[in-house]
């Protein structure tokens, strides 16, 4: 963290951060809400036999819906952090409530997206039209190969996700309060500060941990992206019917979309975080700033909450992949935005009628 030179200087805040970022989180509440809540009544109402896919789908989904439900207090907290006391309510609520569901958000998001590529790829990989059987046949567990305990592994795997990732942000958050929180506890700061948005030692602990994390399941569906290339072009090599080429299309497409969902939302944020955890550790704060500067970590610390936006944008547009990632997901919303079309044409039609009838009786 910067030294004691600094203590009397604060955060600046941008346009930026105290508007733009706060009208972003608002569009995100108000079309993530609906669009997670829609989703996951079509999936857990509407399909009623439900694949591995569905079941990492709607655990995403519910991690999405709640962090969306926590974006207007996050508009609140940009827009009025330099007005709330650190320890006023409102701050331990932003700061308490916040941190532990986006933290989870990201993290679940994450370990989620990676079972759902590996999943695709050993539907692949099983109906192989190459010379000779993929090596990765050898190398995953048989829970992900056999079609039967495919679901039960789904089950499985998003329980432990969500117990590890959940007791290990929640220790985190209980960390901050009850160590790094107390360190400034006699101070007047206001709740968008150093000591919240910096953290100390044990926030970047954690923080590297996770950035850690991230770059293994990366890798992971990275590898999975690269070997689907080199079945497809293997088996391309052999004679192949055209059905499988539908079916390789298809786990390529869903593969890339998941690919493009890490590369633009969750790999700039990532990168960021360690850079910033060096930069706060490393460099050296030798001139004070005049009482009541902006501190120097300023600007720093916005770039950092805009690529955080950008990591929590995912929830408000995840049912757009639904659409992409899932054939039957997309039958089913197609099929209710057909109903919405017709009900919406049967009314018109229904008042086109009573005008003309009111008009005929005018007329006699």
């Amino acid at each position: 963290m910067a030294n004691d030179s600094h203590a009397e200087s604060y955060l600046c805040q941008t346009s930026t951060t105290n508007v733009v970022l706060p009208i972003i989180y608002t569009i995100m509440s108000i079309t993530g809400l609906p669009g997670n809540a829609i989703s996951l009544w079509v999936f857990i109402c509407k399909i009623a036999v439900k694949t591995s896919t569905h079941i990492y789908l709607i655990n995403l989904g519910i991690s999405n819906l709640l962090l969306c439900l926590t974006m207007p207090l996050q508009a609140i907290y940009y827009s009025l952090g330099t007005k709330w006391h650190q320890h006023s309510t409102m701050c331990r609520m932003a700061i308490n409530g916040l941190t532990p569901v986006i933290h989870i958000n990201i993290c679940i998001g994450v370990m989620i997206l990676s079972w759902v590529a590996l999943s695709r790829f050993t539907s692949l990989i099983q109906h192989s039209h190459a010379d000779r059987p993929s090596r990765w046949l050898k190398v995953l567990p048989g829970a992900f190969l056999c079609r039967k305990q495919q679901v039960k592994l789904a089950y499985a795997l998003c329980l432990v996700t969500w117990a590890i990732v959940t007791i290990a942000v929640i220790s985190f958050v209980v960390l901050y309060s009850t160590r790094e929180a107390r360190s400034v506890e006699d101070s007047d700061e206001v709740c968008y500060s150093v000591a919240v948005e910096v953290g100390g030692e044990g926030s970047h602990v954690f923080a590297l941990v996770a950035v850690s994390l991230f770059f293994v399941f990366f890798l992971l569906v990275l590898c999975a992206y690269m070997a689907v290339i080199r079945h497809i072009w293997r088996s391309r090599r052999s004679a192949v019917i055209s059905d499988s080429q539908r079916v390789y299309a298809r786990v390529f497409r869903n593969i890339v979309v998941i690919m493009v969902v890490l590369v633009v939302c969750l790999l700039p944020h990532h990168i960021y975080k360690a850079i910033f955890v060096h930069i706060v550790n490393e460099q050296s704060w030798s001139a004070s700033p005049p009482k009541d500067a902006c501190h120097p970590l300023s600007m720093y610390v916005e770039v950092k909450s805009i690529l955080l936006c950008l990591a929590t944008l995912r929830c408000s547009t995840d049912p757009i992949m639904y659409f992409l990632l899932d054939k039957m997901f997309r039958n089913h919303a197609l099929s209710l935005l057909r109903l919405r079309a017709s009900a919406n044409d049967s009314q018109s039609s229904k008042s086109n009628v009573g005008q003309l009838s009111q008009a005929t009786s005018g007329c006699l």
